[in-house]
C-alpha cells in the first residue's frame, strides 16, 4: 500500500517525466483497439450473405471454404434435409458476374438471389417489403448505396447490364458493402436469369429448425450420412469459415494480419523505452532511497506500481479516442467492429505490456548505489 501511494505521488509530482509513458501505452491500446477492431469488421464484410440471412444450416458441395466460392448442386438435395428438426428450406444463389456500367467500363460484382416472402430464409434483413415487391419483377437488383461510384450510377431507376443482361436498381440498403465485387441482391428468378445456372442446381441450400439449437444436430447427421457428398455448417460455422478464409488463405487477409501484429510489437517497444527512459532518469531519487536503507526490492515494487498506474492511465485516455476514431471511421464506411472481446484484448495486452516494461525498467536498479549521488 506505502509502494503504491509513493507511486502516485511520484507519478504526480514528476508528471511531465512520466507523461510521455502515459501517451505511449494510450497510443498503444488506440493501435491495438483499432488495428483488431477493423480487422474483424473488414473480414465480418465476407460472411454479410450468412450474418444478415434467417437461415439456421447452410449446405454445399464438399470443400466450399467461404461463401462466395460456392458452385452449383442439386437442388434436389433438399430431399435429404427433410428430417424432424427442420421446419423448411429453400435454394439460395451466389455468383460473380460482371456489371457493365452505364457509361463504359465493367465492375466485377457478387449476385445473391434468394427467395422475397417474409419468412424467407436467404434474404438480407435489411430488404422492407416495398424492396422485395419490386424485386419480384425480373431483372430488378438492389446495391448498397455506398457501391453507386463502383457501379458507375448516381441514383435509383438507372439501368446497367450484368452478364450482358439488363438490370435496373429499384432501392438501396446501407452498411452492406463487399471485400471483392459490390453485392447485387435480387429474387432467385433474376439470379438464375444472370447466373444461368443448369436447370435444377443452385449454389447453396438453407434449411431453418424448429428450434435454433438444432442446427447442430441437422449439421452432424448430413456430413455423417452424405459424407463426400454434400458439407454442411450451421450459420455460426460458415460464418467463421468464410472469415477465416480470407483471413488465412488471402494476401490481403494475411498482410492486414501482419499490420496488427506490428502494432502490437510497435507499440511494445515504444512503452517499454519510454518506461525504462523516466526510471533511468530518476536514478538520483532512486539513490537517495537507497542510502536511507530502503532495500532494492521495495524499490523494485515502487516502479512496477509505477508501471501499473501509467498503464491505468494511459488505457484511461486512449479510451475517448479509440470510441471516436472508431466512430468516424464507420460513418465513411471503414467498419471497425469494436466488439467487447477486443477491448478486453486490448487493454489487457497493454496493461501486460506496461508491466513487462516495468520489469525491463528494472534492469536500471542495479546501477543504484548511495556512491551515483558522489559523480
Amino acid at each position: 500500500m506505502q509502494n503504491t501511494s509513493y507511486a502516485l505521488a511520484t507519478l504526480w509530482y514528476e508528471r511531465q517525466r512520466f507523461l510521455p509513458a502515459v501517451m505511449a501505452v494510450a497510443f498503444s491500446a488506440l493501435l491495438i483497439a483499432l488495428q483488431c477492431g477493423l480487422l474483424l469488421g473488414l473480414f465480418s464484410i465476407t460472411s454479410i450473405p450468412i450474418d444478415e440471412s434467417q437461415a439456421d444450416v447452410w449446405v454445399s458441395g464438399p470443400h466450399v471454404p467461404s461463401v462466395d466460392l460456392g458452385y452449383t448442386i442439386p437442388e434436389a438435395w433438399q430431399a435429404y434435409m427433410s428430417l424432424p428438426q427442420v421446419e423448411r428450406t429453400e435454394p439460395y444463389f451466389e455468383g460473380f458476374a460482371y456489371w457493365h456500367k452505364p457509361l463504359g467500363g465493367q465492375e466485377l460484382c457478387v449476385v445473391v438471389g434468394t427467395r422475397l416472402g417474409p419468412d424467407a430464409l436467404g434474404a438480407i434483413k435489411a430488404l422492407t417489403p416495398a424492396h422485395r415487391a419490386r424485386l419480384s419483377e425480373l431483372g430488378s437488383v438492389v446495391v448498397d448505396e455506398g457501391e453507386f461510384w463502383r457501379l458507375g450510377i448516381k441514383r435509383v431507376g438507372e439501368e446497367a447490364e450484368v452478364a450482358s443482361r439488363r438490370v435496373r436498381v429499384v432501392g438501396t440498403v446501407r452498411g452492406l458493402r463487399s471485400l471483392a465485387g459490390p453485392y447485387v441482391f435480387c429474387s432467385l428468378d433474376t439470379a438464375r436469369y444472370l447466373l444461368r445456372p443448369p436447370a435444377g442446381y443452385a449454389t447453396f441450400l438453407l434449411a431453418r429448425c424448429y428450434q435454433r439449437d438444432q442446427a447442430q444436430e441437422v449439421v452432424d447427421y448430413l456430413n455423417e450420412r452424405y459424407e463426400n457428398k454434400l458439407h454442411a455448417y450451421t450459420a455460426d460455422q460458415f460464418s467463421l469459415e468464410s472469415r477465416m478464409h480470407w483471413l488465412t488463405k488471402t494476401k490481403a487477409g494475411i498482410a492486414l494480419g501482419l499490420a496488427a501484429a506490428l502494432g502490437l510489437l510497435v507499440g511494445a517497444v515504444v512503452t517499454s523505452q519510454t518506461l525504462y527512459s523516466a526510471t533511468i532518469a530518476s536514478l538520483k531519487e532512486f539513490a537517495v532511497l537507497r542510502a536511507l536503507g530502503i532495500p532494492r526490492w521495495r524499490m523494485a515494487l515502487m516502479v512496477l506500481a509505477q508501471s501499473f498506474w501509467v498503464g491505468s492511465a494511459g488505457i484511461l485516455v486512449s479510451l475517448p479516442a479509440i470510441y471516436g476514431i472508431a466512430g468516424l471511421g464507420n460513418e465513411i464506411g471503414a467498419k471497425v467492429q469494436l466488439r467487447w472481446f477486443v477491448m478486453v484484448g486490448a487493454i489487457g495486452v497493454t496493461m501486460i505490456m506496461a508491466m513487462a516494461s516495468g520489469v525491463f525498467a528494472l534492469r536500471s536498479l542495479r546501477q543504484v548505489e548511495p556512491a551515483t549521488l558522489l559523480r
